[in-house]
């Protein structure tokens, strides 16, 4: 079988991938460099509940369109979704920047942000839609771990060079190099040339009815399907543990580190990375079959240890050693779910069940960032942390001691 780097279709998607990912990581640490100048770095009050309305801007529009966007996508071509998408969050993210020099508000900030994430919405389910289409069912995990691994790389250098660049030229640059990545993977995207697998019927426009129906068929392949019920609460248990990293997690570095600097927790994320390399490179050695549900509900364990190695952390080692164990719990959360979501589901309802995945992920990022501001506030963050980490413990081992006699593998 041809090797998938000799295969044009994903040597594009993983080429746009990884670029485009790279300036997003970038950004990440550009907008929290943003919200620091305006709080007079992070000293104002109020400054955990600006990361808070932060994660819920981005939050909002998977919330509201979400459920909606999946009928739409599978009546589309994948390849045009994916290119406008990427089109339109380069112009939006060059003007993030413009707009907060105007008069130094980030109320314009905000909106922009809702409007990137809004087609972050479309872009997402059309790509892990796209993916199984591209390469064949053989390669599919294959496919994944390389994407993974872009995903992987992307984190290292997107927020080392980020971090460097928010440093040394300032964060609106770093919005211009990411708007630079999404222009270059709209081009990658382009090039891409695959035979669309609906239904000429489900091409029309559907009614009001019809579409309700259409969506409610993505909801009964979820609720049908255990290995995506699997999928589906490991990704949760990390969405959880992200949120709390988010608020609680900022704060408490801030604190034990005594402002931590861009270029530092650059250093965290590429040490995420390689715990995320060492996992990843662990399954793929494997030479019988995965057992998916008992990878998962391990690396459910695995985040929740590292939650709490970050909670007690005071040093930037300690840190690092806790970025790498919770890197080594995510990817195998990501492949292993990514994976199970694309080989359980029918192609004509792939879009409609990773929207509904995203959905589901959000509103889960969305009730732990509410709950970790309110309990940074209450108890502090390092208490928060320590309570997010123990819960994830407790879930992990359920599920390793109740994952029942089914066994889905990949």
């Amino acid at each position: 079988m041809e090797s998938l780097f000799r295969q044009r279709n994903f040597s594009a998607l993983w080429w746009g991938q990884l670029i485009s990912l790279s300036g997003e990581r970038s950004a990440y640490l550009a907008l929290l460099a943003l919200l620091a100048e305006h709080t007079q770095g992070m000293s104002k009050p109020g400054s955990g509940w600006l990361l808070s309305l932060l994660a819920n801007v981005t939050l909002a529009p998977v919330l509201l369109f979400a459920p909606w966007a999946g009928p739409w996508i599978d009546r589309r071509n994948l390849r045009h979704v994916v290119v406008a998408c990427d089109v339109l969050r380069a112009v939006i993210v060059l003007m993030i920047p413009f707009l907060y020099r105007v008069d130094g508000d980030v109320a314009p900030v905000f909106l922009l942000l809702f409007l990137l994430f809004t087609s972050g919405v479309f872009f997402l389910p059309a790509k892990s839609a796209l993916t199984p289409l591209l390469v064949p069912e053989p390669q599919l995990l294959a496919a994944n771990t390389w994407l993974t691994v872009a995903g992987i790389i992307a984190a290292g250098a997107g927020t080392v060079g980020g971090g460097w660049l928010v440093d040394h030229w300032g964060w609106p640059r770093a919005l211009d190099v990411n708007a630079a990545t999404y222009a270059v993977s709209a081009a990658a995207m382009f090039t891409i040339r695959y035979t669309p697998q609906q239904r000429v019927e489900a091409l029309a426009v559907p009614g009001v009815r019809k579409y309700v129906k259409q969506l409610g068929e993505g909801w009964a392949a979820i609720r049908r399907s255990a290995p995506v019920g699997v999928a589906l609460v490991s990704l949760g248990a990390a969405w959880w543990c992200g949120g709390f990293l988010h608020v609680a997690g900022n704060l408490h570095l801030q604190l034990a580190l005594r402002g931590s600097g861009a270029s530092r927790l650059g250093v965290l994320f590429a040490v995420l990375a390689l715990g995320a390399v060492l996992s990843t490179w662990f399954i793929n050695t494997r030479r019988k079959a995965v057992h998916a549900p008992v990878y998962l509900a391990a690396a459910c364990v695995a985040a929740g240890a590292g939650m709490l190695v970050f909670a007690v952390a005071s040093r930037l080692p300690e840190f690092m050693a806790a970025a790498c164990l919770i890197g080594v719990a995510a990817s195998p959360i990501i492949l292993l779910g990514e994976t199970l979501l694309q080989q359980s589901t029918p192609p004509g309802l792939r879009a409609r069940v990773f929207a509904t995945r995203d959905f589901l992920m959000r509103v889960t990022l969305l009730v732990s960032v509410s709950a970790s501001a309110w309990g940074a506030r209450a108890w502090g963050p390092r208490t928060a942390l320590l309570a997010c980490g123990g819960l994830i413990v407790v879930l992990g081992l359920l599920a390793l001691a109740f994952r029942g006699p089914r066994r889905p593998r990949i």
